[in-house]
């Protein structure tokens, strides 16, 4: 039997996990529709729901990322899927770290953060995509998290950490 060796770095985890816990706000809110561990989140239409990034986010619209809870199982087949259903309460970061999926780009520390707000922002691009660079036009294809920066290096899975320094739109 051959041996394994672990190597020189770890992997982030999981999108969503709490990266560091001292310094962190997190505040739970509604879900408006479907949203995965790890999504940027802005505010939805009913007072104190949220929901996924989409075309109309900006950086004023921004709220924070969706945190990964412990779930207990309503049902065998949502066991794992690692999202929230529409009225789910969700655990938003609002300051602190958390790793994320970086879709684009490779993020270096301190360095800026990006929503996707079209499917031109990079190939392969789908609203709402965390990146660290893109293809398209600031503003038209993608926006600035003008209160995030990233943690370092993205792993192999392409998770990052992100860091909310301040709290937006609270």
């Amino acid at each position: 039997m051959s041996g394994k060796v672990i190597g020189k770095t770890l992997n982030h985890g999981f999108a969503g996990a709490f990266a560091r816990t001292p310094d962190m706000i997190i505040e739970t809110r509604s879900a408006e529709s479907n949203i995965v561990f790890g999504d940027p989140l802005m505010a939805g239409s009913a007072p104190g729901s949220v929901k996924k990034a989409d075309a109309t986010i900006t950086a004023n619209t921004f709220v924070g990322i969706a945190g990964a809870e412990v779930k207990s199982a309503y049902e065998y087949a949502s066991v794992g899927e690692g999202n929230y259903k529409q009225y789910d309460a969700v655990p938003v970061m609002q300051r602190g770290s958390i790793n994320v999926v970086c879709k684009n780009g490779t993020p270096a520390l301190y360095g800026d953060v990006y929503v996707a707000i079209t499917t031109s922002a990079f190939t392969g691009a789908q609203v709402g995509d965390l990146m660290a660079s893109g293809t398209g036009t600031l503003d038209t294809d993608f926006i600035k998290l003008t209160n995030a920066q990233w943690g370092g290096e993205k792993d192999a899975n392409g998770v990052a950490e992100l860091v909310l320094l301040t709290r937006a739109n609270a």
